[in-house]
């Protein structure tokens, strides 16, 4: 096995296009990580195959938190940007969006998670940080919502195309097979706290690496991935 580097960060979104979830132990199943993209809003009556309601459509989207809430059974709170805390389920928080975005939309629970390609996102912190530099942006990770960034040895940006068709090891048992890189879109120019759209970032993104940046992986082992968890590529070249 070849030495990678670590698990600089976990995350997950348990609504889709909504704010992140930090977490200190991400369980991982064969799905991916528990909960992720659990929840997601549709656009009524959408004809496309991407019918989600995002933050292209909505940038205040990403400005919504959710959390999970143990008080009588575990359930997910949504707290808007005015500072209400409305139940993902609640009439309330669907009317809440549709008169923001000015369309019909309805939630859709899915325990597979609703993801765009395959379970599991994967990016470097080296390119992160790139793609700050070279876009004269602030270094903000979470604008690219991946579950785990990576800090890695090389600190060289865009390794993660060398992942592809291999299987990496992230801390003592989970097992992701790389599947292919992530393509991006218009996603990346907005920042997680809001503000307006920076177009430079996708033009980086664009310009050096035919519009990727991220890894897609799927689950081939299960277990528990931390913050400070070493990452190996099982199958080096």
């Amino acid at each position: 096995m070849a030495r990678v580097g670590r698990i600089a960060s976990a995350w997950r979104y348990p609504v889709k296009s909504m704010a992140a979830e930090p977490l200190e132990s991400a369980p991982v199943t064969l799905q991916g990580v528990q909960a992720d993209r659990m929840y997601a809003f549709v656009q009524a009556g959408s004809p496309s195959p991407f019918p989600w309601l995002t933050g292209r459509e909505l940038p205040a989207m990403l400005r919504h938190q959710p959390r999970w809430s143990d008080d009588q059974r575990p359930r997910v709170l949504v707290r808007t940007p005015a500072g209400d805390e409305l139940p993902i389920d609640s009439d309330d928080l669907r009317l809440h969006l549709e008169r923001a975005a000015e369309r019909p939309v309805y939630l859709l629970p899915n325990y597979r998670g609703s993801f765009d390609v395959a379970a599991i996102t994967l990016m470097s912190d080296a390119t992160v940080a790139h793609i700050a530099a070279a876009s004269g942006t602030p270094e903000e990770p979470l604008r690219f919502r991946m579950n785990f960034y990576v800090e890695t040895e090389d600190r060289q940006p865009w390794c993660e195309n060398g992942w592809v068709g291999h299987t990496l090891r992230l801390g003592d048992s989970v097992r992701v097979a790389i599947t292919e890189r992530d393509k991006r879109c218009a996603m990346i120019t907005l920042a997680p706290h809001g503000g307006d759209p920076l177009t430079r970032v996708l033009t980086v993104v664009a310009n050096e690496n035919e519009a990727m940046a991220g890894v897609y992986a799927s689950v081939l082992t299960p277990g528990v991935v931390r913050p400070g968890d070493e990452v190996f590529i099982e199958d080096p070249a």
